[in-house]
């Protein structure tokens, strides 16, 4: 049943995603809505564990550091490579989407259901159920590799970075607690950052 879930899931990010890219649904529409289902799905479950191996607040205070770190490392990375024409563009698009939705809707889909949903699926029950079968280590490469598979689903150059390096960041976070509460926080913390104070500014889109 669990391994069943978790198959549907990451199908569903790769449903998802190309149904964004062809501009059936917008990225906030699609991943809120896969991802406030299969983070419920997740928490259903019973097998989603806050932090087993390392003392809660800890794992807080450490996943909110490493969420303000990977958001400078963010910036920083995407000064550089926004240089590239189809990274800026990609970029552009992203942001774009945003139109029409005010900056609180923004925050509360992002930071408080798309980011948990995600690690309440993939580094809670997905991560964590793998760990039973194959170790932790093991399972936090297999989760990672799979998740970035999943996402380049997105056709998107900023998408597929995120997944690489983020995706490595809160699986290690996750395997250091066991559990999901640091990686979530770092989550929350790195998308609400994204949003409130994005890489990208409408005057620098506006701009030829």
């Amino acid at each position: 049943m669990v391994f069943t879930l978790m198959a549907v899931g990451a199908a569903g990010v790769v449903v998802v995603w190309r149904l964004v890219a062809a501009g059936r649904v917008t990225i906030w529409a699609g991943q809120a809505f896969l991802f406030a289902a299969a983070g419920s799905a997740a928490l259903a479950t019973g097998r989603v564990h806050l932090s087993p191996r390392v003392w809660w607040t800890w794992g807080l205070l450490v996943g909110s550091g490493t969420g303000v770190v990977l958001y400078v490392a963010t910036l920083a990375f995407v000064a550089v490579v926004r240089r590239w024409p189809p990274f800026e563009r990609h970029v552009d698009q992203i942001y774009d989407q945003r139109r029409g939705l005010s900056l609180p809707a923004a925050l509360v889909l992002a930071a408080a259901v798309v980011a948990p949903g995600e690690e309440l699926f993939w580094r809670g029950l997905f991560q964590g159920r793998l760990a039973g079968a194959t170790g932790w280590a093991v399972a936090a490469l297999l989760t990672w590799a799979i998740y970035v598979v999943t996402n380049a689903a997105s056709g998107s150059l900023p998408i597929l970075a995120a997944a690489v390096v983020s995706g490595a960041v809160w699986g290690a976070l996750a395997l250091w607690t066991h559990g999901v509460l640091a990686s979530l926080a770092c989550h929350s913390l790195w998308t609400s950052l994204m949003v409130a104070a994005p890489p990208t500014t409408p005057r620098e889109r506006a701009e030829p």
